[in-house]
């Protein structure tokens, strides 16, 4: 599937790392480094566009080692970008780490994986369809 982006960074285009890699980084673009404190959040540029094709969207996801080792995630996980969006791709990243981190430009903050995704007619109905969990909420189905 071919997807026109526009690169206004200067950096490359994000890529897969792997041949079965769902997604690819997306890297700082920044004129100068962003130091966050703990618990604070910004809004990290990228420098790219895209056009996706109706019935896709973009899912904006943390990066794991980039959370597990410097408490950094994405804070609206995942961040969605409907085909309909042209403006820059940004990441609102937060900061849940005990002590300052900082974001130089070219970093990988994020991973974009693109997706297919239907819509849906809601059809009104007096009652739902009887399960084994039924009504259960979270922790309904037990610890083991």
């Amino acid at each position: 599937m071919k997807i026109p982006i526009l690169n206004n960074s200067h950096h490359a285009v994000p890529a897969y790392a792997t041949d079965l890699s769902a997604g690819m980084d997306l890297r700082a673009n920044l004129e100068q480094s962003l130091t966050l404190k703990p618990l604070q959040r910004a809004l990290v540029p990228t420098g790219l566009s895209i056009a996706l094709p109706a019935g896709y969207e973009a899912q904006v996801r943390p990066r794991s080692g980039l959370a597990l080792r410097q408490g950094l995630t994405v804070l609206n996980t995942p961040g969605t970008i409907d085909a309909d969006y042209r403006g820059e791709i940004c990441v609102i990243m937060v900061n849940l780490s005990d002590v300052d981190v900082t974001i130089a430009d070219g970093d990988r903050v994020a991973q974009l994986v693109v997706a297919r995704h239907e819509r849906v007619e809601w059809e009104s109905v007096e009652c739902l369809d009887e399960t084994e969990r039924g009504s259960g909420g979270f922790g309904h189905s037990g610890v083991r």
